[in-house]
């Protein structure tokens, strides 16, 4: 019995981590509900000069397309002033791309609270089971963490190493096909957006995930000092 409460535990933890991810990717996009990140990043990369657009007409556009991406606009289309002429942002291709990004994004986050569900119904299982909670979930915790500290790092050093190279390997996984491939000549979405915007937006996602595992590795650490500080009162007594 002792044997599947752990497992149960560990695979708990597996599945709290994965929504701690996914909640910090969905904090790294819209976190921010003025989209101050976007901003500093676009006057980072001088996207204005790269447009030829006011930075107001850009915050616009970008206020349109995250509004598109959760699901609160329809269609991806909004009129401004760009490159010298007044006309639609976004092109065909725009709009195929980004509805395969609207469609992971909104799968994701159904994945999480699906995820979700699924830690609080274990939890409840090993509480039937009167599981010494204190206990078990810090441990497992931990295990897991390491786990998946291993392997954030691994991601960390290889996207740090060739961003490049591995973000196209990321499309390529996740589409099936080449529209995610532009030509800052002729789509503006990529020049709005370029290289080095996703590079800093990958390990900004990175800066909350750690945290998250960080704060509930504190949280595990403090059980586990109480439980042993516990034990050794007892021993004394």
């Amino acid at each position: 019995m002792k044997q599947t409460q752990k497992i149960s535990a560990v695979i708990m933890m597996f599945l709290l981590i994965g929504v701690l991810l996914l909640t910090s990717f969905q904090l790294a996009v819209y976190g921010d509900s003025h989209y101050g990140f976007y901003k500093k990043e676009y006057e980072k990369y001088r996207v204005t000069d790269d447009l030829n657009m006011k930075i107001d007409n850009v915050m616009a556009v970008t206020e349109h397309m995250m509004a598109y991406l959760i699901g609160k606009e329809e269609k991806l289309s909004i009129v401004t002033d760009v490159d010298g002429e007044h006309q639609d942002f976004f092109n065909e291709q725009d709009r195929f791309h980004m509805g395969e990004v609207k469609d992971l994004f909104l799968g994701g986050l159904k994945i999480r609270n699906i995820m979700l569900v699924a830690v609080l119904l274990i939890l409840i299982l090993l509480a039937a089971r009167k599981a010494d909670m204190i206990k078990l979930l810090p441990r497992a915790y931990f295990v897991t963490l390491g786990i998946t500290g291993v392997i954030t790092i691994v991601l960390g050093v290889l996207f740090a190493s060739d961003f490049d190279k591995y973000f196209r390997i990321f499309h390529e996984i996740f589409f099936d096909n080449d529209q995610w491939m532009f030509d800052p000549a002729t789509d503006y979405m990529i020049r709005m957006l370029p290289e080095g915007f996703f590079y800093d937006f990958v390990f900004r996602i990175g800066g909350f995930f750690v945290g998250s595992l960080a704060a509930l590795g504190v949280v595990s650490a403090v059980y586990i000092f109480m439980e042993k500080h516990k034990k050794k009162n007892q021993v004394i007594r």
